[in-house]
């Protein structure tokens, strides 16, 4: 009796240390994320992170979803269930003119009372995506996209990786069920990382963060949507009894309960107050670090709104200005063809300057052909250019009233700017490509500067440097750069021994980089840091690899047909075997690092391939499960094949998946069957 009792004792104060540490972490991401003011740096965030998730690991009966540890979000693939909506999402109605405003005040005053005072609340329109919030006794139970209005999809597991959406509420008074709306979005900084990241694997950009806020709130996968750093604002509580009847007050209680409420949301006492509200902002939206697309103007008396009622598709008793996207008319000087360091062809469009969204632009791109043949763009036509939600300046039409008579159509060049090789374009691609990756100097030089940089080898060379050494004739591929000498390197512009010596140094200390950074530094088209690592962890070494089949390497998890044809394709090419062979013989790593094995680990497992899938008693049991089929000599798989041996299914398995294996015969056992395998 008296063990019973201490162990009861200690798994009570190990629960209560596991809500310290989450309610604490829970604290640290709200200042860090809602009040832009943290309280303790990343390293003391990260260390007692990793605290908290020893303990739940090590005690999965305290499990949690609403833990801050499940913001990373797990890999498996989710079907989004439409779930009704509690109250209808409708949209709102939206104006473009000054007059359009005034007349929506008008109608407001004649529907209600005469001499009914009244306030409006004025708030930014955030251009993302919308989402309803559902909490019970202050936690996350749901969140669901608009959809139809009446049905939305649940897209929960995204939504709780985004740092700025409570788990757990704080303060006091929060009802025991209610729902709260705003707008998922995506700042601008992890908008230009995401592109910067495309770039790098030779996929094409994405227009607007807009675009890339829906796409990663949709993504099936919530470690992908983790990683996307998206934030969230909300603007309208919804329940039964609100705590005021004012919406500007009810917005600021939500704030105290720790939302991410916009602070530059106003009262205006009458039409002139809005209108300013709406001219300041429609100038001072550039100096923002995410996109408004408009302001919102809704009557703040939340007992008026029942009298104001609703339309069929929108409430009466708000509507939304849209601001104008600023465009200006420029002339069409010419059009540059920029050659990317996997071969793609981007249009450049040089414009005369024209001063918009706060910049002087001279240059738009134009992405691909079929841009330019939807413009129907000809020799020194008159464009409209635009920046209103977009990062990236955009022709949007010509001014056919403007076009020179004679003028000729752009035709889309056949042939590599650079090196004058015939361009390719793939079925199912809107890119062309230069296939001259190993003689055109843009491609040369670009995969080289990909070779050196932080995530990749490390080297510290910057690309002024290693276009000097490109062109001076010292290298022609990375390979080149471990048979550089100090002497070499001080013939160089701003180079002197010591940072000839410094360079080399670098290059010496690169050899000690692990065999997944060098995979993905090889520059192989659509292989990032993460597929990199997958493979390099799958196949252990370089010479694996290249005796795989194309099939056998879209058998990796989370690989899939794209990425291995074009490793696949890589790997078969004599001269790039060249550069690994000669890389092999500088001392590079082409071998995963072996851990020394555990005592749970064999080779029970030894040729046989599996797929983990469904949900278990925590996330990171999933994660355990994985570990065990790599430890005990199996593949572990993403997607169900011919040569799949057995699924492991928890619960809600990915319907998908099991509808295959049922196809194909794959026998499909529990958790308790896995491990009985590996007694």
């Amino acid at each position: 009796m008296q063990c019973n009792f201490k162990e009861t004792m200690d798994k009570k104060t190990i629960e209560n240390q596991i809500n310290e540490l989450r309610d604490f972490l829970n604290r640290c991401n709200y200042d860090y994320y809602v009040k832009n003011s943290p309280k303790i740096s990343d390293y003391e965030f990260d260390i007692k992170l990793k605290e908290l998730e020893k303990l739940e690991k090590e005690n999965p009966e305290f499990f949690d979803p609403n833990s801050p540890s499940q913001r990373v979000g797990s890999d498996e693939n989710q079907e989004f269930k439409q779930v009704k909506h509690k109250y209808s999402m409708l949209s709102l109605a939206n104006t473009y003119s000054e007059g359009e405003i005034r007349d929506f005040d008008a109608r407001i005053r004649k529907l209600l009372p005469e001499g009914e005072e009244f306030e409006y609340a004025c708030e930014l329109k955030f251009d993302g995506t919308s989402i309803s919030l559902t909490y019970e006794n202050g936690l996350l139970i749901r969140a669901l996209t608009r959809g139809d209005g009446q049905k939305g999809d649940d897209v929960t597991n995204n939504v709780r990786t985004i740092k700025s959406v409570p788990l757990k509420l704080y303060g006091e008074g929060f009802p025991k069920e209610f729902e709260i709306r705003g707008e998922i979005l995506m700042p601008h900084s992890s908008f230009e990382k995401l592109n910067q990241e495309r770039t790098e694997i030779g996929e094409p950009l994405l227009a607007n963060c807009r675009n890339a806020a829906a796409g990663a709130l949709k993504t099936q996968n919530s470690a992908v949507a983790a990683k996307r750093g998206l934030d969230c604002y909300l603007y309208y509580l919804l329940m039964d009894n609100l705590p005021s009847d004012s919406h500007f007050e009810n917005m600021k209680i939500a704030r105290s309960w720790g939302f991410k409420v916009s602070e530059n949301t106003v009262k205006a006492k009458n039409i002139d107050e809005i209108i300013a509200f709406i001219n300041y902002w429609d100038k001072e939206r550039y100096n923002l670090p995410y996109d408004i697309d408009g302001i919102v103007i809704k009557v703040d008396k939340i007992s008026l709104r029942d009298t104001l009622g609703y339309t069929a598709k929108t409430p009466r008793w708000a509507i939304a200005y849209k601001f104008k996207a600023e465009e200006a008319a420029v002339k069409l000087l010419s059009i540059d063809y920029q050659v990317g360091r996997t071969g793609i062809i981007t249009p450049v469009a040089n414009l005369e300057p024209a001063h918009l969204a706060g910049t002087i632009v001279k240059r738009a791109t134009l992405h691909n052909e079929d841009i330019i043949r939807s413009l129907d763009l000809h020799e020194n036509d008159t464009v409209y250019i635009e920046k209103g939600g977009e990062i990236i300046p955009k022709i949007t039409r010509v001014d056919l009233s403007k076009r020179e008579e004679g003028s000729k159509p752009i035709e889309y060049i056949t042939k590599c700017p650079v090196c004058g090789a015939q361009l390719v374009r793939n079925e199912g691609e809107a890119g062309h490509y230069c296939p001259n990756y190993n003689g055109c100097p843009p491609q040369i030089t670009g995969k080289i500067i990909h070779f050196v940089t932080r995530k990749a080898m490390n080297i510290n060379c910057g690309e002024a440097t290693i276009e000097m050494l490109y062109n001076q004739g010292f290298i022609k591929n990375c390979a080149d750069l471990y048979e550089l000498k100090t002497s070499d390197i001080e013939s160089l512009e701003r180079f002197g021994k010591k940072s000839a010596e410094n360079l080399i140094k670098s290059i010496n200390d690169s050899k000690s980089v692990p065999f997944e950074r060098v995979l993905y530094a090889l520059g192989i088209r659509y292989v990032g840091e993460g597929s990199a690592k997958l493979l390099a962890g799958d196949f252990g070494n370089i010479d694996a690899m290249i005796a795989a089949t194309e099939e056998q390497l879209s058998e990796t998890h989370d690989i899939g047909e794209i990425i291995a044809k074009s490793v696949y394709s890589w790997l078969r090419k004599p001269e790039n075997l060249e550069i690994l062979n000669r890389l092999r013989a500088y001392g590079l790593q082409f071998q995963s690092v072996k851990t020394e094995k555990d005592e749970n680990s064999s080779e029970k497992l030894s040729g046989k391939s599996l797929i983990v899938t469904g949900s278990f008693a925590t996330p990171s049991r999933r994660e355990e499960l994985e570990k065990m089929v790599s430890q005990n000599g199996g593949k572990l798989q993403s997607s169900v094949n011919s040569k799949t041996d057995f699924i492991v299914a928890g619960e809600k398995p990915g319907a998908s998946k099991i509808k295959k294996a049922e196809q194909l015969g794959t026998k499909i056992i529990s958790e308790e069957e896995f491990l009985k395998m590996l007694e």
